[in-house]
């Protein structure tokens, strides 16, 4: 949403609380804010359509609400902005909400962030481990001794990123780690001064799908023998395909994947997030989640409940209930 769009629907519902004052009495709108991720990857997009959806401006949307998406570090930065009061909701990937509720993996020795609570899962992940064509890159062992962007410490990918890594006995001592956003490392791959970098969003991703056009790219496989027992051992993880010519130029891909979750904190109140729910699903919003962005069609209510490594905040869960997806 351009910032003058955003600002007239802050403006509408402000209006719309003023009309209703002589009746209920003054009522500041309520801001609900959902960290997203860069905003050249999947989450950002996402999260302003779901915003937009869910703002009360005019006769749509949660009455009162005004939701913003707002661009962050991702996964581990969004936690950690619910945790601590900075943001009402944020989009996660599975694994790392899972290991900051139970106090594990990468939030070893950090104690549990025990009110997170799930909204919903969204759509499947994927691994996207993105190579120069020249780069002579052809599996995850190529990249050793590579020029490798792994993402930013605080996302959820530099996370997964080791974690392939090392199902191939490789650390980031092995490659010539750097720490880039997808945005900035399609840039560098672009000019020759990267040879690949990771990715966990869903496909497709615009700024790969604009490398891939431009200049070319190869989509590393992420698959095999390494894979399996990494599966065994990890099991928040799924296998995954990438179609051919979801890139152009690129061919049919196996990898991996983890699910896109929506949290929030216990804190949030069971009405505010029952309406939001209620909101999310409800048919404009399906509507606009086909027509915004190619992973919109991928967020349904039958998927809504899986993945559930995290419990439901209360809110959703009766919504849940109500409408037939959870017994």
């Amino acid at each position: 949403m351009s910032i003058t769009r955003r600002i007239f629907a802050v403006a509408a519902v402000v209006g719309a609380v003023a009309i209703g004052a002589g009746i209920a009495g003054a009522q500041a709108p309520s801001f609900f804010r959902i960290g997203t991720g860069g905003t050249a990857g999947t989450y950002y997009p996402i999260g302003g359509l779901i915003a937009n959806a869910i703002s009360g401006a005019g006769d749509k949307g949660v009455p009162g609400l005004v939701s913003t998406a707002v661009a962050s570090n991702g996964s581990v930065a969004n936690i950690n902005a619910i945790q601590s009061g900075s943001m009402e909701s944020g989009f996660t990937q599975s694994d790392v909400a899972y290991w900051a509720h139970s106090g594990t993996g990468l939030y070893e020795g950090k104690g549990k962030v025990e009110d997170l609570r799930l909204i919903a899962t969204l759509y499947p992940e994927t691994i996207h481990l993105v190579a120069r064509k020249d780069a002579g890159i052809n599996s995850v062992a190529d990249l050793k001794g590579k020029r490798v962007s792994i993402d930013e410490p605080g996302s959820g990918t530099i996370v997964d990123a080791r974690i392939v890594l090392g199902a191939y006995g490789l650390t980031e001592n092995d490659i010539k780690a750097e720490h880039l956003k997808p945005g900035p490392a399609g840039d560098r791959l672009r000019d020759g001064g990267l040879d690949a970098y990771f990715f966990v969003g869903g496909y497709p991703t615009g700024a790969i799908s604009e490398l891939a056009t431009s200049s070319g790219i190869s989509l590393v496989p992420i698959n095999g023998p390494e894979v399996e027992k990494l599966l065994e051992e990890y099991t928040f993880f799924s296998k995954d395909t990438v179609p051919a010519d979801t890139y152009k130029d690129v061919g049919e891909t196996n990898t991996i994947s983890v699910a896109a979750q929506w949290v929030t904190s216990a804190k949030q109140s069971d009405e505010v997030i029952y309406n939001i729910t209620k909101t999310l699903w409800n048919d404009a919003t399906r509507a606009a989640l086909d027509a915004g962005h190619a992973k919109g069609k991928l967020i349904t209510l039958q998927n809504a409940t899986t993945s559930l490594g995290i419990p439901l905040h209360p809110g959703a869960e009766k919504f849940y209930r109500e409408a037939g997806v959870l017994k």
